[in-house]
């Protein structure tokens, strides 16, 4: 009973698990993002692992998958017409609203790095169509764009130009989408390349006006490489983008003879219009490994022309 109720030595632990410090910071660490992680899971992991399933398979909701292999895909690329001329319209909006919505953030951005009075509210008012939801820039835009009443065709007329369809002509439709889209999207592009212009030091182009390089030899030989990390994050994300283009297409309609007809627009139209889940699914895979391509390609291509200063790899 005595030694009992002695003191327990010093050094010696009490019995039972006990964790570390750095035990104790991991697990809370992990508590922290758990939501994060749970959320991954359930809404992209799950809905991405379901796609490949239901791809092939034929599934219109109201009945059990049935297993039918690769005719989803048969389908789409054999008997599908509108699955190609899906694709021709995304492919023709990709290739003119990238490389113009690189140009206009761009140029946008290089305007706005002037030290002037009052810049800041420049840069504020071409930053905010950026701000205007999809859903109401696209309908501002389709007034605007009316054929009989809408200003654009009117500041046609009042310089002596024809009036144009637009929306409601198959040749105009697609540029009509692009102008939206760079009205809307060339804000977002704009900011960041203004925060990469504000990097790059002063020195540089200092040194290069010693040496006699005019404006257009300080912006190819400065400032283009320096921004080339900027122009890459940049182009893989309008890349992207512009291949999931959806809300102004679903809006507008598919346009005359199917002119504006989107991939994601046919997409969402057998998903959620005819119910065919399974063909929407392998429509989703083709785009999935669509974007995966091309992204793979723009970064081994990088290494090729984009500059990294702190690494000295070009």
């Amino acid at each position: 009973m005595t030694a009992s109720l002695q003191a327990r030595p010093a050094g010696l632990k009490k019995p039972g698990f006990q964790m570390t410090r750095r035990t104790r910071e991991s697990l809370t660490g992990y508590l922290f993002v758990m939501p994060w992680i749970i959320s991954l899971l359930v809404f992209t992991a799950y809905p991405m692992l379901s796609s490949f399933f239901f791809s092939m398979t034929e599934y219109t909701i109201l009945t059990p998958p049935n297993w039918i292999g690769f005719q989803n895909f048969d389908v789409m690329f054999s008997k599908d017409p509108l699955y190609w001329k899906s694709v021709a319209n995304t492919v023709y909006y990709v290739v003119l609203s990238v490389p113009l919505g690189l140009g206009v953030g761009l140029g946008l951005a290089l305007l706005l790095n002037q030290k002037i009075g009052g810049i800041g509210i420049y840069r504020t008012a071409f930053y905010l169509p950026g701000l205007v939801p999809a859903v109401a820039s696209t309908l501002l835009w389709m007034v605007l764009l009316d054929p009989r009443l809408g200003l654009v065709n009117a500041g046609l007329k009042a310089i002596g130009l024809e009036p144009v369809g637009w929306l409601k002509s198959a040749t105009w439709a697609k540029p009509a989408l692009i102008v939206m889209a760079l009205w809307g999207g060339s804000g977002s592009s704009m900011l960041i390349f203004l925060a990469a212009l504000k990097e790059i030091p002063q020195s540089l182009t200092e040194a290069a006006m010693i040496d006699g390089a005019n404006s257009w030899q300080r912006f190819w030989s400065v400032t283009v490489p320096l921004l080339s990390p900027t122009i890459l994050f940049n182009l893989v994300m309008s890349i992207i983008g512009s291949f999931q283009i959806f809300a102004s297409a679903f809006i507008t309609g598919a346009g005359p003879l199917n002119s504006i007809l989107m991939y994601m627009l046919h997409l969402y139209r057998y998903a959620f219009r005819y119910f065919n889940m399974g063909y929407a699914s392998a429509m989703a895979l083709v785009m999935f490994f669509v974007l995966v391509l091309f992204t793979l390609l723009v970064i081994r291509s990088s290494s090729y022309w984009v500059h990294y200063e702190t690494s000295g790899r070009q």
